[in-house]
């Protein structure tokens, strides 16, 4: 994103990512408890741009995401089942996705991933840029979040967890679990660019998806 504010913090239509991120999931009828991983020193200011949208606990997050993600874990109630995982960077994913991801957890599904088809072709590529092949895109999906996982499977994933991962899913997948996906949501793109934030601003003029 360039220089600037922290991308959570970045505005988009007047408000920060991470306040759209929150009242959507607040939205959400199965979202009883929020838990936002903010900069250790951001803690107190985070905590107040949030409480006038949802009530939310805040908690130093660490060095990387996934340290972010336990320390957010671990204050989370064992009498909750079911945690779902979110990034503050796919701010318009709907209430509506949340819901569907959280019911699959509840049927019986240990870890659910919502995910896109790619419509890109697909290269692979060696270190110098030659293409070796083109992959079968049939097979691949784009994978959003929030990811929804039954607690105990996901606090064992952190607990074994011995290298970095870039989303908990795959944390899951290194157990051998079984993960799920579910129909994705074009409003859950991830904003990672100054393109991300102009195709968001144009999403905020339309109506939530159905």
């Amino acid at each position: 994103m360039g220089p600037g504010a922290p991308k959570a913090l970045r505005l988009l239509g007047g408000e920060p990512l991470l306040v759209h991120a929150v009242r959507r999931a607040a939205a959400a009828p199965s979202v009883r408890m929020i838990v936002v991983a903010a900069p250790p020193a951001d803690v107190d200011a985070v905590h107040a741009l949030l409480a006038p949208v949802a009530p939310v606990t805040v908690v130093a997050g660490g060095a990387e995401r996934q340290d972010s993600v336990a320390a957010a874990l671990a204050v989370v109630p064992d009498d909750v089942g079911i945690v779902l995982v979110h990034d503050a960077a796919r701010c318009l994913a709907p209430a509506e996705l949340f819901e569907q991801v959280a019911a699959t957890v509840r049927d019986g599904a240990g870890a659910v991933i919502p995910a896109l088809p790619v419509t890109d072709t697909i290269k692979e590529v060696d270190p110098g840029e030659r293409v070796l092949g083109t992959v079968d895109r049939s097979v691949l999906r784009a994978v959003q979040t929030p990811q929804g996982f039954s607690a105990p499977l996901l606090r064992a994933a952190h607990a074994a967890a011995a290298d970095s991962h870039t989303d908990d899913a795959g944390m899951v997948e290194k157990l051998g679990h079984r993960v799920v996906c579910v129909p994705g949501s074009d409003f859950a793109l991830k904003i990672t660019r100054p393109i991300d934030l102009a195709v968001a601003t144009h999403l905020l003029t339309l109506p939530p998806p159905a």
